[in-house]
């Protein structure tokens, strides 16, 4: 399973951008495809996930949008209202049989794309 993500780039805060994370081979229709970002200098962390269901960060509640087309296995990331601190690294994952209060957690993720590079500008 490879996962292919697309997306990124600079904008100003205030600005839009929009992932996209396709799965070769796998649709992770009883999965979970979720969004993770790393900044300079700090961990890994949690942004999104669709398993059923939305899950967010608190700290992109309101501002993403995780979509998920099942038939294509392909999860989308909508960030607006982006702020400087949301600069990052951006990664896509997937997983199999993770249960909903591992959901955050980066070591229940089995497949990991490449990570796509967002700006905000202030």
């Amino acid at each position: 399973v490879q996962l292919q993500a697309s997306g990124g780039g600079l904008v100003q805060a205030g600005g839009s951008l929009r992932h996209a994370c396709a799965a070769s081979g796998r649709t992770f229709r009883n999965g979970a495809m979720a969004w993770f970002r790393q900044a300079p200098g700090k961990e890994r962390e949690f942004v999104a996930a669709f398993r059923r269901t939305e899950y967010y960060a608190d700290s992109v509640k309101g501002r993403f949008t995780i979509t998920k087309d099942n038939a294509k296995g392909t999860v989308y990331l909508q960030m607006n209202n982006l702020k400087p601190e949301d600069t990052a690294v951006y990664f896509c994952a997937a997983g199999d049989g993770l249960i909903l209060s591992t959901i955050t957690w980066g070591t229940q993720y089995t497949y990991w794309g490449q990570g796509t590079l967002v700006t905000v500008s202030s």
